[in-house]
């Protein structure tokens, strides 16, 4: 996909964000089993810092190759809107893999996708986005069946705090909204690359922080869990929260933080198939809440951010 924000005609125009949103939603809900199996060796506080770290790496050289002079020339308030971006993402993952370390994929993933709730509200808050009727009903559908799922898996969860992760989880969903809404911002004038490298760079350099304050190990792994490093910053991190983010640039934040309520659901599938987490009825009306909450909201063509 482009880098920057293409602008084709007609209807193509209007369906590469949407599709772009597809797409990361399927590659995300990955995330989650992937940190299950690395954690099965590492802590989850190493997951999160290899996971972005590798992904940082990786995207560092396109970026000094090609988007040198733009990084170079950007403000020192920029910057410091990319540093704050990071650190809201390294917050995310930390509690959000740990979560996964006290209760299911399924409970875990359906909290922390609550983060549209927050960010629609920060969204009229502060970057003046208007949410129209059918945005706020869709939105209200698919949240009642996370909060469905999450009752529901707290009757099986996997360890004897699944509480415990449910907070974790909850607080992931507080701390990536301001990430959604700070790449809106910036993702209006700075391209892709540049952005999520600075972003993935900085939230990594903060997670091996924690790591080593904590004292977790970073090194000393089978290459099983290496390989599902790798995965993690390959799948839903690369490609996945990149698409995100690239929809950003088009959309507004409450727009394309609601599709992310599908992650649920995929990663429901996985878990079931990967993990024997077998879902409860109730889980499927779940799910059935939120898919037509995600069709409710999305067909509509999204509010466009008010005047300021």
């Amino acid at each position: 996909m482009s880098d920057h924000p293409a602008t084709p005609p007609g209807n193509t125009r209007a369906l590469a964000p949407h599709l772009a949103l597809c797409f990361g939603i399927a590659a995300v809900s990955s995330g989650s089993i992937f940190a299950r199996f690395a954690q099965a060796e590492a802590p989850s506080l190493t997951v999160a810092a290899f996971r972005l770290s590798l992904a940082a790496l990786l995207l560092l050289p396109v970026a000094w190759v090609r988007h040198r002079r733009e990084l170079l020339d950007l403000p020192a308030r920029d910057w410091g809107w990319l540093l704050a971006s990071g650190i809201f993402l390294a917050i995310h993952f930390a509690t959000w893999i740990s979560s996964l370390e006290y209760t299911s994929v399924a409970s875990s993933v359906a909290l922390v996708s609550t983060t549209p709730l927050w960010v629609a509200l920060f969204s009229w808050l502060v970057l003046r986005e208007r949410l129209k009727p059918p945005l706020v009903l869709g939105l209200a559908l698919a949240l009642c069946g996370s909060v469905f799922i999450s009752f529901a898996e707290a009757r099986s969860a996997i360890s004897a705090r699944p509480f415990l992760g449910n907070a974790l989880a909850l607080a992931g969903a507080l701390a990536v909204s301001g990430y959604w809404l700070i790449g809106r911002r910036m993702r209006r004038a700075l391209a892709l690359v540049p952005y999520v490298t600075v972003v993935y760079g900085s939230a990594a350099l903060a997670l091996l922080a924690a790591a080593v304050v904590s004292g977790q190990r970073l090194t000393g792994f089978t290459p099983a869990t290496y390989g599902w490093f790798l995965l993690l910053a390959l799948l839903p991190q690369l490609l996945g929260h990149s698409s995100f983010n690239w929809a950003l640039g088009h959309l507004p934040a409450a727009y394309v933080a609601i599709a992310t309520l599908g992650e649920p659901i995929g990663a429901a599938l996985l878990a079931f198939f990967l993990l024997n987490e077998t879902p409860s009825p109730l889980k499927a009306v779940a799910a059935v809440l939120i898919m037509a909450g995600i069709y409710l909201a999305l067909e509509r063509k999204p509010a466009e951010p008010a005047s300021r």
